[in-house]
């Protein structure tokens, strides 16, 4: 008899049928728990500003009386808008103990992206770092294109005490209104199914879909996530994945404060700033997608840099280059690098790799499915395939996206009735469980680590008087991984040249999304239904 290719995580560490279960879970009683644990340990050092668990928890009561004082009610939506700093993390922990649903922004949006999430989601406020990377945020969301809707009463909160806004200052002030007790009244009346947050992720639609993530399953997650990657008190862990985004957040900054580590979060990536941070601070975790080993292998100051601290790291994007796990656990003094897997519909992982897996397996493969987690390779028929056969990799857990924010019809495309999640991605089940993803089916492709919607870029592109048709591709960077490239039909008559419509889109999508060369043709591939062949345009690089 055939054996199916499917599989579920080791049984033992299962609680109930589903992942073990977070002692606390609710950040703000897993936060309060902390403050008790962990005490006088730092919990962020982020440059000259170093938090002990204990303020921690002060400084975010004092943002959740602030909120409240503003208006945020439980289950309010609370954008933050902001990089890596012990500011976003005060803020998100405040806003969780006031009861909001926080949604992050990515810090690379531009204005119009941003307008468009906070009023899908009716947000009542939104917390800035104004400035960052030289763009004005609130000046931002202050302008309308003639075909959006207004903000209308969209609090911003300036966390900097910048001149855009609330002030930082006089929101913090205006908590004085409000009790302590009431504060931590609301913190604790949080339950395990309230949303924690919406994180927005990039579809092949082009539209934005919003990733609903509870406070209980998120958190058993990462119990278990943390505990496999053998995380300990003491830790120090470069956060280098953006806390918008579930790697730099969840597994990031979530895990860290569940685990009593100290979080060390990164605004932007240097190499050099980073190997400066690591030998400084005495970081022992990391975690990124390959470009960032990448980068500090590649280093020429990482020869002078004492990395001795450096204990566990670990990587994953939809496909990792062996040779960069290779080259990672035999250049870098790391005792444990493994490789994971996820998506922001699983909360952002669902496989790894373990601890005294062989060096085979962590180079090849991205481990196994965490406790509780279910696995299935199908073919397109739905059928499950056997050991080594390729197919469309489907995931069913706890970890599974309630589903997209008020858009159902996305939701029962993503997730089928069974509660399978359709990853999108191709890959193959050894004996062993372990999965190693191959290719994907999906049309997005990742740059430094971040999903790009080709139909985004397209959208965007087409509004260019210049252009008449356009296709957009990932192609190999050595340095990201991938990056956008589009092929334009230009209109009859018109003339740009492929730096002008560059510039263009760059005034008006995210950095990461912007074309770093476009292709001029006279036609696009098509299929006999008029569809874009992008295949046929990836087999001509």
């Amino acid at each position: 008899m055939q054996t199916k290719q499917s599989t579920r995580a080791e049984g033992p560490a299962q609680v109930g049928g589903s992942m073990e279960r977070a002692a606390e879970r609710t950040v703000p009683r897993m936060l309060m728990a902390g403050a008790e644990r962990f005490a006088d340990r730092p919990a962020v050092i982020d440059g000259g500003t170093e938090l002990t668990y204990r303020e921690l928890l002060a400084r975010a009561l004092e943002v959740a009386r602030g909120a409240i004082a503003l208006g945020v009610r439980p289950g309010d939506r609370v954008g933050i808008w902001a990089p890596n700093t012990h500011r976003w993390v005060v803020a998100s922990l405040g806003l969780h103990c006031a009861g909001a649903t926080v949604v992050p922004l990515n810090t690379r949006y531009r204005g119009r992206e941003a307008r468009e999430i906070l009023g899908r989601v009716r947000a009542t406020a939104v917390f800035l770092d104004n400035g960052f990377l030289g763009y004005d945020y609130a000046a931002a969301l202050r302008e309308r294109d003639e075909d959006e809707p207004a903000l209308d009463g969209l609090a911003v909160v300036d966390m900097l005490d910048g001149g855009d806004g609330l002030g930082w200052a006089d929101f913090l002030a205006g908590g004085a209104a409000v009790s302590e007790e009431t504060a931590r009244r609301t913190a604790l009346a949080v339950d395990p199914d309230d949303l924690s947050e919406i994180i927005f992720t990039s579809g092949t639609t082009g539209r934005a879909k919003g990733v609903t993530i509870p406070h209980g399953a998120c958190l058993d997650l990462y119990a278990s996530y943390g505990r496999i990657w053998g995380l300990r008190p003491g830790d120090r862990y470069l956060v280098s994945l953006p806390f918008f985004h579930t790697g730099g957040n969840k597994a990031g900054m979530i895990t860290s404060l569940m685990n009593g580590l100290t979080i060390v979060p990164l605004p932007v990536f240097d190499p050099a700033e980073v190997l400066r941070i690591v030998e400084s601070v005495r970081v022992s975790v990391m975690n990124g997608p390959p470009t960032v080993y990448y980068a500090l292998l590649e280093s020429p100051e990482r020869a002078s840099r004492d990395l001795g601290s450096l204990r566990v790291a670990a990587t994953g994007a939809a496909v990792v280059p062996v040779a960069l796990v290779e080259r990672a656990r035999s250049e870098l003094p790391f005792e444990h690098f493994i490789t994971a897997y996820g998506m922001t519909e699983c909360f952002g992982t669902a496989t790894m790799c373990r601890q005294g897996d062989s060096a085979d397996v962590i180079a090849r493969t991205n481990g196994r499915a965490l406790p509780g987690i279910e696995l299935r390779v199908v073919d397109a028929e739905g059928r499950d395939l056997p050991p080594g056969e390729p197919g469309e990799v489907l995931i069913r857990g706890a970890n599974v996206t309630p589903g997209y924010w008020e858009d159902p019809d996305a939701t029962a495309q993503a997730i089928d009735p069974g509660g399978w999640l359709h990853s999108g991605d191709v890959g193959t089940l050894d004996a062993d469980g372990n999965l190693k993803i191959t290719d994907r089916i999906k049309d997005l492709f990742f740059v430094g680590g971040f999903n790009v919607s080709p139909a985004e870029v397209e959208q965007a592109l087409a509004r260019h008087p210049a252009v008449s048709e356009v296709a957009v591709i990932g192609v190999p960077d050595a340095r990201l991984g991938e990056v956008a490239r589009a092929y334009v039909v230009r209109r009859r008559g018109a003339e740009a040249t492929g730096e002008e419509i560059i510039a263009w889109v760059r005034e008006r999508l995210a950095n990461f999304k912007v074309p770093r060369t476009v292709e001029f043709v006279d036609e696009l591939p098509r299929n006999a239904s008029g569809k874009v062949l992008r295949r046929d345009l990836r087999a001509a690089l």
